[in-house]
């Protein structure tokens, strides 16, 4: 099988089950996003396997669980690529897998100091390109946002992106945590 197919040279897509629509569909936009999404926490979990500072135990930790999250996210972009996913059984992430956000939130937030201000993205390579995902993640959240507006779209989509990005957030100054690297502060500029 060849990886050009030319059936997308006049700005034309194929969906999932079948029918065609424009590149800048709103339902491309938001799938397409959740690939984006992917390709970064792709680049995420490169940097923390090769983070300094690190433990082993917290970096396969981290590793698998972004691992699960990469695969769930290959599952919404199937079900977002699909008019009628319910019909070609294609709803595949549930409340549960919210739930494990949830707790991995929880449990992560759990070993941090509390925030008392904003802070900026950055620390070390790992934690700055969870924070590229997380501004990923926020983008694939107003994308699915947008098609639910005049699609059906499961809430529970919305429901877990919008908890992926607060993933993203404390994973990130987790991994500076383990580095020994602290938040950074916003400063508001003074006159």
């Amino acid at each position: 099988m060849k990886i050009y197919t030319k059936t997308g040279d006049e700005g034309e897509t194929g969906l999932f089950g079948g029918g065609r629509v424009r590149k800048d569909d709103p339902r491309i936009a938001s799938y397409g996003t959740l690939d984006e999404l992917n390709a970064t926490l792709g680049v995420a979990r490169a940097e923390i396997v090769r983070s300094a500072g690190v433990g082993d135990g917290f970096r396969s930790a981290l590793d698998d669980l972004l691992g699960e999250v990469q695969n769930h996210l290959f599952d919404l972009g199937a079900e977002l690529a699909t008019p009628q996913p319910e019909q070609k059984g294609l709803q595949l992430i549930n409340q549960g897998h919210v739930e494990r956000l949830e707790a991995a939130i929880d449990d992560h937030e759990s070993q941090l100091e509390p925030l008392k201000q904003f802070i900026l993205p950055g620390g070390s390579a790992a934690a700055a390109q969870l924070h590229v995902a997380r501004c990923v993640c926020r983008r694939a959240e107003r994308r699915i946002v947008t098609l639910a507006a005049t699609e059906p779209v499961r809430d529970l989509a919305v429901r877990y992106v919008n908890r992926l990005s607060d993933l993203l957030f404390v994973l990130a100054r987790a991994v500076n945590r383990e580095a020994g690297l602290g938040d950074t502060p916003w400063e508001k500029a003074v006159d």
